[in-house]
């Protein structure tokens, strides 16, 4: 669906709907209205990755997401510590459920190190989330597949793309996933599949059962030297994947994560949230 037609019939269809028909017939005094349908809302949520407000602290990513109505958020350790006691962290909800958030998952969290895999789960299980999106060391693979079942925290691998060896592409993850504990899976990031020259959502369709968590993200292209853009405005065909996202059932978040201007975002998140929100409402009709 090209961007500007979208728009421009989007716009016109409203347009349209304002003015009254001339042939129309008035309506009689005691005639009810018409009510219109409810439409059917999606299995899937709409979320915020907590690394696109790395340069500002929770009282503004929460002022943001209140303003945008985004209510799931992806918990990162720089607006809660991983050393964070059980009174801090019962602060954060607090100020999280007055701004009508949830934080839905903790991380990306990386894990060199078994200590770093032990300090990951028992942070998961303190925050009281059942998803971690974390990054272990191969090696490291076997340790945390125990953790994953002493726990029963779902682990969402993330992809790095071309920016790092680890992970690089949701095949890899399925490849060093598929065949152990069910909730080992992946944080498919759309936008860096891309840019390691994959089909993300041909990845979505293959792996969707180990796909626990998204991020959104749209990209100028599929190579390394390809950036990170506002939603809509890159090489990744939204009305397909949200087709694609009801088609293979996904019940997890869709998170945006927003990484072309770190230090000025918020323009960009805005026009980032309402083309996704206005992708599923036209692709439901």
């Amino acid at each position: 669906m090209d961007r500007r037609l979208f728009l421009k019939t989007s716009l016109t269809g409203v347009a349209l709907a304002t003015v009254p028909s001339v042939n129309a017939a008035p309506k009689a005094e005691n005639n009810m209205p018409k009510m219109k349908a409810v439409p059917k809302q999606d299995a899937f949520r709409l979320g915020m990755a907590g690394y696109t407000f790395v340069k500002f602290d929770i009282d503004k990513t929460l002022d943001v997401m209140q303003k945008l109505d985004v209510h799931y958020l992806c918990i990162k350790n720089f607006h809660l510590p991983l050393d964070s006691d059980a009174e801090q962290i019962r602060a954060f909800h607090d100020k999280l459920a007055s701004k009508g958030v949830t934080g839905y998952a903790v991380g990306p969290i990386y894990m060199k190190t078994k200590d770093e895999v032990d300090k990951a789960f028992a942070y998961a299980k303190r925050v009281g989330v059942k998803l971690l999106v974390g990054v272990p060391n191969y090696e490291l693979l076997d340790y945390t597949e125990q953790k994953v079942k002493d726990y029963d925290i779902r682990l969402a691998i993330h992809l790095h793309g071309p920016d790092m060896p680890l992970y690089p592409s949701a095949t890899d993850i399925w490849n060093n996933v598929c065949n152990r504990d069910k909730r080992m899976g992946m944080c498919l990031d759309i936008g860096h599949d891309l840019r390691y020259n994959q089909n993300p959502l041909a990845d979505l369709k293959k792996y969707a059962s180990r796909v626990f968590d998204i991020h959104l993200k749209d990209v100028t292209g599929n190579t390394k030297k390809d950036r990170a853009i506002e939603l809509g405005r890159g090489k990744i065909d939204f009305p397909v994947f949200v087709r694609l996202l009801r088609k293979v059932g996904y019940t997890g978040s869709c998170s945006l994560e927003y990484e072309k201007d770190m230090t000025n975002p918020f323009l960009g998140i805005a026009e980032s949230i309402g083309y996704f929100r206005a992708i599923c409402d036209a692709t439901r009709k």
